[in-house]
C-alpha cells in the first residue's frame, strides 16, 4: 500500500460508520440541517474554517427552494435531534451546506473538491436482501432516503478532510471542501459557485458512485455525455363547478394539466444532438364530482448543448401555456433548478493513469465513461475551466444490482476507499 492507502485502511472502519450514520437519517434539498451540522462539527473539530448559511451559499441563486412551512417543520425536528440553536438560526430558511478551508500556509495550488449531500423523497426498501437492511441502517426518516449515493460522496469529504488534517506539514497550497446541498433537481450548485469559492481554484474535483456498474477498483477520470438542463414546475388554477349540475361553469385545470403531460411529449426531437422531455410528476382533481379547479406538474427539459436545451424549454413553455388556454384556465410556471453540460479536462486522466500500478485499491483507470443524466455541478466546473483551471467529474466504479433512485438502491462500501484513494492522489497533485 502506499502511505495515502495505508491511511484510507486506518480510517476504513470509521468511514463505513459515518457512511452507515448518513445513510439512516437523510434530508431533503436545502433541508439537511443535521447533516450540514454533523459535517460541519467533525470539520471544526480537525481545525477547518467553516462557513455556514448565507455565508456558504448565495440565497438569491438557490433554485426550488421549499415552501416555509415544510422548512421550519424541518427545522423544528433539527432542533429535536440537537442542532444548536446558533448553527439552526444560521441555517434557517433552507440555508444548508457548508464550504471548509485549510490553508497550509506554504505556497502552492487552491484545490477545491465537492461533495452533495441531500436525498431522495424515496420509501426505501425494508425487507431482507436489501444491505441496509440486514445490516441495520435503513433510513428513519419516512418517504426520504439516500437512493443516489451521496451519503458515500458526504463520507468521502469527511475521509479527506481526516487526511488533510493530519498530513497538513506534508501539504502545500490552500483545499477547499463543497458540502452542497439540492444537488437533486440542478438546485444548489449554483449558490455556491456565485459565493466566489472557485474564484481562484487551480484544480477542482468531484464525481459519483456508481452511475454506470463497473468492478470495484475501476476509476473513471471523465464523465461524458452529460445533458444540460432545465426543470420546472407548472400550476393550473381553474374554477371549480358542480359535474353534474353545472359543469359548464367551470374550468377544468385537471383537463389542462393532462393535455399539457401528453403534448409536451410530441416536441420534436432536435436535429443536432441528445434532446430529452420528462414529466416527472401530476397532481390534480378534489373529487369524482367536482370540475377540478388546480393541475400541478414537475418537468424537465434536456440537450446536449445548452441551445437545444433552450430549444426543449422554450417548447415546453408554449405547450403549457397553449394547454391552459385550450382549458381556460391560468397557468404559473416556476423555474425549479439547472445545469450546465460538460466537458471534464483531459490532464486528469493523465495525473491518474499510473496510479494502478501503484495502488492496492485502484485497479484501473479508464479514460472516460459516459452517462446521460445531468449534474449541476457543471456549474462548478465550468467556472474553473472558464479561468483557466483544471476540473472533471469522475465515476467510481461498483456493483449496482438496483439503479440509482430506485427504493432498494445500494453500492458496495468497498467503493470507499478506492474513491478515496483517487481524491487523495489528485489533492497531491497527482504525483
Amino acid at each position: 500500500m502506499t502511505e495515502a492507502e495505508t491511511y484510507v485502511e486506518t480510517i476504513l472502519p470509521k468511514l463505513i460508520e459515518w457512511r452507515r450514520s448518513l445513510h439512516r437519517y437523510p434530508e431533503l434539498g436545502f433541508m439537511e440541517y443535521v447533516t450540514t451540522y454533523r459535517i460541519g462539527k467533525e470539520l471544526e473539530a480537525l481545525g477547518f474554517t467553516v462557513h455556514i448559511g448565507q455565508d456558504a451559499i448565495v440565497s438569491d441563486a438557490r433554485f426550488g427552494v421549499p415552501d416555509q412551512a415544510d422548512l421550519e417543520a424541518h427545522e423544528e425536528e433539527a432542533r429535536r435531534w440537537g442542532v444548536e440553536a446558533s448553527w439552526l438560526q444560521r441555517m434557517q430558511g433552507g440555508h444548508t451546506g457548508l464550504a471548509a478551508v485549510w490553508d497550509t500556509g506554504s505556497p502552492g495550488d487552491h484545490i477545491a473538491f465537492r461533495f452533495d449531500i441531500d436525498a431522495l423523497p424515496i420509501q426505501e426498501t425494508n425487507e431482507a436482501g436489501h444491505h441496509p437492511y440486514d445490516q441495520g441502517f435503513t433510513s428513519t426518516n419516512d418517504g426520504v432516503m439516500h437512493a443516489c449515493g451521496h451519503d458515500g460522496h458526504t463520507t468521502l469529504g469527511l475521509g479527506l478532510a481526516y487526511y488533510i488534517a493530519h498530513h497538513a506539514r506534508q501539504l502545500t497550497g490552500r483545499f477547499t471542501l463543497l458540502f452542497q446541498p439540492a444537488e437533486e433537481g440542478g438546485r444548489g450548485a449554483k449558490s455556491m459557485t456565485d459565493k466566489g469559492w472557485l474564484q481562484d481554484a487551480d484544480a477542482f474535483y468531484t464525481g459519483h458512485i456508481g452511475i454506470n456498474p463497473m468492478e470495484i477498483g475501476t476509476v473513471a477520470a471523465a464523465a461524458s455525455g452529460f445533458l444540460a438542463s432545465s426543470k420546472l414546475d407548472a400550476t393550473f388554477t381553474g374554477v371549480a363547478a358542480h359535474a353534474g349540475m353545472k359543469p359548464e361553469a367551470g374550468r377544468n385545470a385537471l383537463l389542462a394539466a393532462a393535455t399539457a403531460t401528453t403534448q409536451l411529449y410530441t416536441i420534436p426531437r432536435h436535429s443536432q444532438g441528445v434532446s430529452r422531455i420528462n414529466v416527472g410528476k401530476l397532481e390534480a382533481g378534489n373529487a369524482r364530482n367536482i370540475i377540478s379547479d388546480h393541475g400541478y406538474l414537475e418537468l424537465e427539459a434536456r440537450g446536449e448543448t445548452e441551445a437545444i436545451s433552450d430549444y426543449v424549454l422554450t417548447e415546453a413553455k408554449r405547450i403549457l401555456h397553449a394547454s391552459a388556454d385550450l382549458h381556460g384556465v391560468n397557468c404559473a410556471i416556476n423555474f425549479a433548478g439547472k445545469s450546465e453540460g460538460i466537458a471534464c479536462s483531459p490532464v486528469v486522466y493523465e495525473q491518474l493513469a499510473g496510479l494502478a500500478d501503484a495502488s492496492h485499491y485502484v485497479k484501473h483507470v479508464l479514460k472516460e465513461a459516459d452517462v446521460s443524466g445531468s449534474e449541476d455541478a457543471s456549474f462548478m466546473i465550468n467556472a474553473v475551466q472558464q479561468q483557466g483551471g483544471t476540473a472533471t467529474y469522475m465515476l467510481f466504479g461498483t456493483d449496482l444490482p438496483f439503479g440509482h433512485h430506485h427504493p432498494s438502491f445500494d453500492f458496495n462500501e468497498a467503493v470507499i476507499p478506492v474513491a478515496l484513494t483517487a481524491y487523495i492522489h489528485l489533492l497531491k497533485g497527482g504525483l
